[in-house]
């Protein structure tokens, strides 16, 4: 019986031809014609006015960061429950990571909390829009403004997702994105920072390229890394991008499948479908085991693992994260929300190459082991 994945990238549109393209150019390096092209387009798909690729989307956020003058000393408040290259993108800089817990609902950042976190440290909000819907962006945007905080928007699991009919990208004064494999536009590796703010775009573009001067190449007046991207990464990710809407109705489609043959499982929570300001776009399709299943995330993913299932545990929170208990960074704190969503969270194979018969044997391995599970509770 073949493993199935939890994520399989779909590459059968012209990535191979775009691909060829550079090598028949010889154009393979950061300098080449299609990573302006990606740019244009991605941060038009996105709403703004310029994209800046990078070479991950940890960069991404690093890059934004530093672009929007966090140092040591500010507070960044952002959510516990994500995954640690948010939090790194702060401390790198010598700031600190504020955290917040989660909406156990819809699983992202709970908007009601950040306003007691604010304190005459606080630079900005970061937003992480996660697994499928977006976060509450009016509380948070309204709050910037009272405030006069900087936003900083992580956009990487919503390529395509909207709040409220806008793009998520769009919001705040600047948004960061990812094109890891399993993201629904991939470039291998790969992320892209998108602002209306010509002057934050500017500053962007040189902490990409170690922070060259215009006027003298290799002269530097700071100091960052070099985080380039190539014109391969871009041709792959201008073919991608051509299908992005038919990428996101076949997520849709197949959050709809799950949802369907799985609704009526006793033990186990679904994602939520809607809201009123977004329909899911099931990036990934994720489950979160009941209180009374005496079952842990890493049981189940092993359990189904040996049942030719692929599966990944949700992300750890940041604040039981062994690296920043070491320096003594947050001490104390409990987020029992963002605690519960990274013990009993889990997503189920939802890559775009999967098929309806991937599917239809992911539902009848669950189905089995939760009624297992069930009959022994």
């Amino acid at each position: 019986m073949d493993f199935i994945p939890v994520n399989e990238p779909l590459l059968n549109g012209n990535e191979k031809k775009y691909l060829c393209e550079c090598i028949d150019t010889g154009w393979i390096s950061s300098e080449g014609p299609f990573v302006k092209q990606f740019e244009e387009k991605m941060s038009a798909t996105a709403g703004r006015k310029y994209g800046i690729a990078v070479a991950n989307g940890t960069a991404a956020l690093e890059v934004a960061m530093q672009a929007i003058g966090i140092e040591e000393g500010d507070e960044v408040i952002m959510p516990s429950f994500t995954i640690i290259s948010c939090a790194m993108a702060v401390t790198k800089l010598g700031a600190k990571p504020v955290l917040i817990d989660s909406d156990p609902d819809t699983w992202n950042m709970n908007v009601e909390e950040i306003e007691a976190k604010i304190t005459t440290r606080t630079k900005a909000i970061l937003v992480v829009h996660l697994y499928g819907l977006p976060v509450e962006m009016d509380k948070v945007l309204e709050l910037a403004e009272k405030y006069h905080l900087k936003v900083v928007e992580d956009a990487a699991e919503m390529h395509g997702q909207t709040y409220k009919g806008r793009p998520c990208g769009s919001f705040g004064d600047i948004s960061t994105f990812s094109f890891y494999p399993n993201k629904h536009i991939t470039t291998g590796e790969g992320g892209m920072v998108v602002t209306d703010d010509e002057e934050l775009a500017e500053k962007c573009q040189m902490i990409r390229n170690l922070c060259f001067r215009k006027d003298v190449r290799y002269v530097h007046d700071m100091i960052s890394d070099n985080y380039r991207f190539t014109n391969l990464q871009a041709a792959v990710g201008l073919a991608q991008l051509e299908r992005l809407d038919e990428f996101i109705a076949k997520k849709r489609k197949m959050g709809r499948f799950y949802t369907e043959r799985l609704s009526d499982i006793k033990g186990i929570r679904l994602p939520v479908p809607t809201t009123d300001y977004a329909d899911n776009i099931y990036w990934v399709y994720g489950i979160v085991l009941e209180p009374e299943r005496n079952l842990t995330n890493r049981e189940i993913t092993k359990l189904l693992a040996d049942e030719g299932i692929g599966t990944r545990t949700f992300f750890w929170c940041m604040h039981e994260q062994p690296v920043y208990k070491k320096v003594g960074l947050f001490a104390g704190e409990t987020y029992p929300n963002a605690e519960y969503l990274a013990r009993r969270g889990f997503y189920i194979p939802s890559g775009l190459a999967l098929t309806e018969e991937q599917m239809e044997r992911v539902v009848i391995q669950i189905r089995r082991m939760m009624k297992k599970i069930n009959g022994s509770c």
